[in-house]
Order: C-alpha cells, then sequence, then structure tokens
C-alpha cells in the first residue's frame, strides 16, 4: 500500500531506547487513499513513529464497496521496508515487479520485502465480496538488510493460540506464546490478530524488552483497563511480562510489538533511507523508470513521486 499524500512531511524517526509500561491512546488521522478508500493512519503520528521495526499502520472499513470499485491504488515504488496486507473481509490482488500475481483473502498474510526496490500494485478484484476492511502496515528493514533483494510471500496458513479465557490468536509475523509465523523477519518483532469472545478475561504472555502497540479493529476490548474503540491505537511501551485483555462483547485487535528499532531513519512518501541522498537517489530511480522495475497487468498509469521538501531530509532520533 502506498501513502499517497502529495506533499508527505519527513519523518524523522528510530533510536532513543526504550520506556516502561505506558497507557497512550492515538485515535489516528483519516487519509483518502486511492480512488475511493479512506483510511486511519495510526502509525506515524504525532506523538510516537515506531513501534519496534513496525513503522506506519493503515486501518481500513469495514467499507461497503458492493456498488464500489474498492480499493484502487496504481503501481507505486518501495524501498528499505517490508509491507504487511492483513484482511479481515475482502480481498486484495497484488501485482509486483517482480511478476507476482496474488489474491490475498482474509487471514491470509501478504508479505513484501521491497529491499533495496520493488514496485506494486493493489486493487480490490473484479467481483469483489461487497466489505472490505483490514489494515496496511509496514516494517522497517534493520541497515544491514535493507539492500536485501526483494520478495514476495503469500502464507495461506498461520499458526493459531489459544491464549484460554475467549482469546484466539493467530500469529501473522514474527513470535507469540511459543508460535512462529513462516513469514520472513529480519529483527525481532511481533505481529498478531487477537480474537476474544464475549466475556474475556485472560492475560496473554508478553516479551517485556519488546515494546508493544494494540490497534482495536472490532468490538470494545479492554487493554491493561484501557477501553478502546475501533480504529484507536493503544501504544504500551516496554517491560511487560504479561498483558490484561477483557471483552464484554465479540472483539478483535492487532497485537503490534518487537525491540525498539534504535537506528534513525528517514521515512519519505513510500521510501526508507538513512540520509537525503538515499531519497533523493530513490526519487530519482522512480521518476525516470530504473531500478524498481514495471507492474505488469494493472489497468493505469503508475504513480508519480511528489516533489521533495526544500529543506534537505535528516535522519533523527524517534520523536516524543
Amino acid at each position: 500500500m502506498s501513502n499517497l499524500d502529495l506533499k508527505p512531511a519527513p519523518n524523522l524517526c528510530g533510536g532513543n531506547g526504550r520506556t516502561g509500561p505506558v497507557r497512550d491512546v492515538q485515535p489516528g488521522k483519516l487519509v483518502p487513499l486511492g480512488e475511493s478508500t479512506v483510511v486511519r493512519r495510526l502509525l506515524p503520528n504525532l506523538g510516537r513513529r515506531m513501534v519496534g521495526a513496525w513503522c506506519f499502520v493503515d486501518h481500513y472499513g469495514p467499507d461497503d464497496i458492493a456498488d464500489e470499485p474498492g480499493m484502487q491504488v496504481p503501481p507505486h515504488p518501495h524501498m528499505g521496508l517490508q509491507t504487511v496486507s492483513w484482511l479481515r473481509e475482502g480481498e486484495v490482488l497484488h501485482r509486483d515487479s517482480l511478476g507476482s500475481v496474488q489474491t490475498v483473502r482474509p487471514r491470509e498474510l501478504g508479505l513484501m520485502t521491497s529491499g533495496r526496490a520493488i514496485a506494486h500494485s493493489e486493487e480490490s478484484p473484479h467481483g469483489h465480496a461487497p466489505l472490505l476492511h483490514g489494515a496496511q502496515l509496514w516494517v522497517a528493514l534493520p541497515g544491514e538488510h535493507r539492500d536485501a533483494a526483494p520478495a514476495f510471500e503469500h502464507h495461506a496458513e498461520l499458526p493459531v493460540i489459544s491464549g484460554g479465557g475467549g482469546l484466539s490468536a493467530t500469529v501473522i509475523l514474527g513470535e507469540l506464546a511459543g508460535a512462529t509465523s513462516p513469514g520472513t523477519t529480519y529483527s525481532p518483532l511481533v505481529g498478531a490478530d487477537l480474537t476474544l469472545a464475549a466475556g474475556t478475561d485472560t492475560r496473554l504472555p508478553v516479551d517485556p524488552d519488546f515494546e508493544y502497540a494494540a490497534l482495536a479493529i472490532s468490538g470494545e476490548s479492554e487493554i491493561d483497563g484501557i477501553r478502546l474503540a475501533p480504529g484507536a491505537l493503544l501504544y504500551l511501551g516496554c517491560g511487560r511480562n504479561e498483558l490484561p485483555l477483557r471483552a464484554d462483547s465479540d472483539s478483535s485487535l492487532m497485537l503490534l510489538g518487537g525491540e525498539p528499532f534504535e537506528e534513525d531513519i528517514v521515512m519519505w512518501w513510500n521510501f526508507i533511507g538513512r540520509t537525503h541522498e538515499d531519497i533523493a537517489q530513490a526519487r530519482a530511480d522512480w521518476t525516470d523508470g530504473s531500478r524498481f522495475g514495471k507492474v505488469q497487468g494493472y489497468d493505469g498509469a503508475p504513480l508519480s513521486a511528489p516533489e521533495l521538501p526544500p529543506l534537505p531530509l535528516k535522519p533523527r532520533g524517534r520523536a516524543r
């Protein structure tokens, strides 16, 4: 998924060590995406840029697209990151410059590693389901892997664990409670889809060295005593051995976590680099048609890169 902002702000993030347990609610910002989709952008936000290596989180839907084209995101580039596609309802057709063509469906992992360069498009296929609901996330690649070969993975089967007390968890990426996703990772992290049945009152074991955040997907759940409405993100910090979870009605959320990302990075448009020169070169390469390749089969023109800001982009530590 792309950042379609025509004047994207430079996101200066990373570094700055660890925080103890906190309970910081972020409501999200409404952002148009493509022709007919509006998303709630949870990361980056004014108070927080990253959760572990997770650096971008969009939550969309549930949207009634029965008589609409649905998601239509033209070919666009990525560099220095992984994209994670996660659906609760609907389907998204992925195409990329490696030649991958894959429809991603609910509870299936679509994982794209951009590495040094890749381009892709995302669209609701013809004859799509009437509802679209899901999340799109990015993971920053650490320095030693940011020039890795681009790749796409599709995993239809993911491990599911039961935490007891009404909790079921699908491990999307990384490891949780002894279960490990087949998706490729480059830093210690976790992403999981948690389903809480009505009456859930339990505690989920977590890693005290990880920082965590919870994104409410549907229903209202209570995380560490904080009631969270759908579309909101609760940043939890580090230092927990377990996470209390409660729900009075059926609900679901995403749990994101990882070791705090210690590197300074610059995130601009759909690129992650370490210097202004990294970003400027990536933009030039996309504009002149080199390096990123072409996406075949999408009915439409690729996205044009926005203009760079007037001042040089500077990498800094995590903004507080």
